[in-house]
């Protein structure tokens, strides 16, 4: 299966001087706001975010929505490692090729990794973060402890993942399960069979709840109670460390804030941007 094959929308791409071959969809105009998904087979920025970035275009924004290497479109080399530093690298050089010098980064879970890690080593290119119970404040093995990481390495290690093998993974994203679509796990399946083997078994994203305190710019974070994929208690670290961090935490919600409280989350985003 090829890239044409994806039932993803085409958008633009970027080719980054390291050589990596990044896809994005770039939608309104306006102060800028940068998606970052999360990891997980199948995974792209528009499978994570088709319900909230159309509401941040009509109130003005304009809005990047990327796919990260090893994702969606874009390329998924087999012969590098999936580490923090590559990902922040490829962010970087993104931003340096589309000539965004400042703008909000938006990231869930890996994302919300790969933002911290932005913010934390090229802090002038931050003006805000917007974190959905992000990755990279505990360590590796805290991660794999979880229903979630389990059992999405057991499914993933057993070959391609059609539709059912998807919501095996997908269903533990939520809390409420009947709210995944078909569509969805068929559009993540097969974005599933494209991606390289060495993916997830490289990726390593250190814990950077030490360096907490470095972050200046205004953070808004969201984290559900009932998260099977990232401890909750992660919400914690920020509150003690970051100095402008306010969190809200949701009962009967699990890793996807952005999808089952779809509207809130819009709102909240939206108030946080416009009034801080």
């Amino acid at each position: 299966m090829n890239q044409q094959d994806l039932s993803l929308p085409a958008g633009q791409y970027a080719e980054l001087t390291n050589g990596i071959r990044l896809h994005y969809l770039d939608e309104g105009t306006g102060p800028v706001v940068l998606w970052l998904h999360g990891s997980g087979p199948g995974a792209s920025g528009f499978s994570n975010f088709k319900t909230n970035y159309p509401a941040f275009v009509e109130a003005g924004y304009r809005n990047i929505i990327l796919d990260l290497p090893g994702f969606g479109r874009s390329d998924k080399p087999d012969d590098i490692e999936y580490r923090l530093e590559f990902f922040v690298q490829c962010l970087n050089l993104f931003l340096q090729h589309t000539g965004i010098e400042r703008c909000t980064l938006l990231g869930n879970s890996l994302g919300g990794a790969i933002a911290l890690g932005q913010a934390l080593n090229y802090p002038d290119s931050v003006e805000r973060l917007i974190l959905m119970a992000p990755g990279g404040v505990e360590e590796r093995e805290t991660y794999f402890q979880m229903e979630g990481i389990q059992r999405m390495v057991e499914v993933y290690g057993q070959g391609p993942m059609g539709v059912e093998e998807m919501r095996q993974v997908m269903k533990l994203q939520l809390f409420d399960a009947t709210q995944l679509q078909d569509s969805l796990l068929a559009e993540r399946a097969a974005v599933a069979a494209t991606q390289p083997a060495n993916l997830f078994s490289t990726m390593l994203v250190p814990n950077m709840t030490e360096r907490l305190g470095e972050l200046r710019c205004p953070i808004l974070g969201f984290w559900g109670s009932n998260d099977r994929f990232n401890p909750p208690a992660g919400m914690f670290k920020f509150l003690e460390h970051a100095p402008q961090a306010r969190f809200l935490m949701l009962n009967r919600c699990g890793h996807w804030v952005q999808v089952e409280h779809t509207d809130l989350f819009n709102r909240s985003c939206l108030d946080f941007l416009t009034r801080g």
